[in-house]
């Protein structure tokens, strides 16, 4: 018999996550690689414990949540990721100076932050080797949840995974351009759908799959896939199609006139949140903290649209003047 004021363990709340999340028992099992029979016993022992039903026994393949069940799902997402900060905060006390670390960027990220972090933590810290990714749209997730990654900055979580810390550190955001002697550069007025759905869109495909199906800002009938940003945006430099690319990287191009910014109405062109990703049970050592720090300082002073519009006029007059 089960003592009444019995505290659920943080080993039946991982088994209760697991079915919950992976929709069934024999799919948990193999999530834990134990024996279905012991994740059901688990289960049992929970709910004699809180007294309540968590799981529908249907009989369908699919396992459901009661009321109760969901109820509690958030309770025991939140207990188990608090026990995980626990023990990465204990494991960072025993922690030194890191021999490596290990860091993933979105293209999404203003490359001057980058380069001003890293030059100075080349300084700072001699000895600690460095290792840095560069992702796409899932990518950077990827390899910080396969842990070919420590940390990673980059956009907003594209699914659920409570093993990952997540912190925004800063913003970016892409602008749809072409060149400056495409066609849709020459129209001069608010661009349609119309008008950009049959003109050549450049497009990146996420390696990591993550994404796959889903499509973002994606308005032509006509579109080419490429691997990467830099690839991207060096085929519209040369004409080849349209398509957003992060503010801070086209910025020289923007105000030389190159790259001509291009007004439509249904792109979305809102701030892009970045965000700082680790796994919660490892914890940063000192360099990497220090990294991420330094990163979230630069990035908190990345201009907004607005700002940045006003720089781009700043440099064209600029420009201006120096030719006359």
């Amino acid at each position: 018999m089960i003592p009444m004021d019995a505290n659920p363990t943080l080993d039946q709340l991982q088994v209760f996550l697991a079915v919950a999340e992976s929709g069934s028992f024999s799919a948990a099992s193999r999530r834990l690689n134990r024996a279905q029979s012991v994740v059901s016993y688990t289960i049992a022992n929970l709910e004699a414990q809180l007294e309540v039903s968590l799981f529908e026994r249907s009989g369908s393949r699919q396992t459901r949540l009661t009321d109760a069940g969901k109820a509690l799902l958030a309770d025991a997402r939140r207990i188990h990721s608090d026990l995980q900060v626990m023990r990465a905060r204990a494991k960072a006390l025993k922690q030194g100076l890191e021999a490596d670390v290990s860091l993933a960027i979105s293209n999404m990220v203003p490359t001057d932050a980058v380069v001003e972090a890293l030059s100075e933590f080349g300084r700072r810290f001699p000895t600690v080797a460095l290792s840095l990714h560069a992702g796409e749209l899932g990518m950077v997730m990827d390899l910080v949840s396969s842990g070919r990654a420590s940390v990673g900055v980059g956009g907003a979580l594209l699914k659920q995974d409570d093993t990952l810390t997540v912190e925004k550190i800063g913003h970016s955001f892409m602008i749809p351009v072409a060149a400056a002697d495409h066609p849709l550069a020459q129209i001069g007025r608010v661009l349609t759908r119309r008008d950009v759905r049959e003109e050549i869109q450049l497009v990146v495909t996420d390696a990591s799959g993550i994404t796959q199906g889903r499509d973002f800002n994606v308005l032509s009938y006509k579109t080419w896939r490429v691997s990467d940003i830099a690839t991207k945006h060096q085929l519209i430099r040369g004409g080849l199609g349209w398509g957003g690319l992060p503010a801070p990287l086209i910025r020289e191009d923007i105000a030389s006139g190159r790259l001509v910014p291009l007004n439509i109405d249904a792109y979305e062109t809102s701030e892009y949140p970045l965000y700082y990703i680790r796994r919660t049970a490892h914890p940063p050592g000192p360099a990497t903290s220090w990294l991420i720090e330094t990163l979230a300082h630069r990035l908190s002073h990345c201009p907004s649209r607005d700002t940045f519009e006003q720089l781009m006029t700043a440099d064209g007059a600029s420009r201006r003047l120096a030719a006359e």
